[in-house]
């Protein structure tokens, strides 16, 4: 059964898995996060609750089944737009291989879909070939909290309020109070690399400390 949810800023349905159990890429060592993931939004608040868990550790399974992709597809019939991963993250080739085939049957709507996973060299044919679809837009995601990030690779950074940087375009929904509204800039693949303002008192501590700690370098 397709379970989906929808995080209250997004214009659109998502499918998602468990935070950092299914984020290969979000780990630096067996032990620490990479700073972008140590505030993660999807470890704290309604993510907890076990009605917001629940879609995301059937999904873990679900998409392990026959008839996974054709369920989807009928699913997004009347979808325009779609997210994969408000969290979690693709942690095997073949669910990018099945994504392949959902994006490919539903030209109809646009997808977005950040990832880590192009750190390793297995998942680097199949998250280009899921790229070079028209209607998909996936985001390399920065390991930054502070607005840096790698030219030509990345598609997202993290960024404290206030940075400054011509290259990156900034995420509209901090200035609308958290919501997307009509701004589809995440889906539009002539947008190199949104910024995203750091939010939530666990991304701020984070950002606090990286900031101290390159003043005390």
């Amino acid at each position: 059964m397709i379970r989906l949810s929808k995080a209250s800023k997004m214009p659109c349905r998502s499918w998602s898995l468990q935070a950092k159990d299914t984020c290969p890429g979000a780990w630096k060592s067996k032990r620490e996060l990479v700073d972008a993931c140590k505030g993660c939004y999807a470890t704290t608040g309604n993510y907890n609750y076990p009605n917001v868990k629940a879609p995301r550790i059937h999904n873990r399974e679900d998409w392990k089944r026959d008839g996974f992709v054709s369920d989807f597809i009928e699913e997004l019939d009347n979808d325009r737009y779609f997210r994969l991963f408000d969290s979690g993250d693709f942690y095997h080739v073949k669910l990018v291989e099945k994504w392949i085939e959902i994006c490919k049957a539903s030209s109809h709507c646009k997808f977005w879909i950040p990832t880590r996973s192009y750190k390793f060299k297995k998942f680097s044919d199949v998250l280009e070939a899921l790229n070079s679809l028209p209607n998909v837009v996936v985001r390399y995601s920065s390991d930054s909290i502070l607005g840096e990030y790698t030219p030509g690779l990345h598609g997202s950074t993290i960024m404290p309020e206030g940075h400054k940087d011509s290259r990156i375009t900034k995420c509209e929904a901090y200035e609308r109070g958290g919501k997307c509204g009509s701004c589809r800039l995440c889906w539009n693949k002539d947008v190199d690399v949104i910024g995203y303002v750091q939010h939530g008192r666990k991304m701020r501590s984070v950002m606090l400390n990286k900031i101290k700690e390159k003043e005390d370098e």
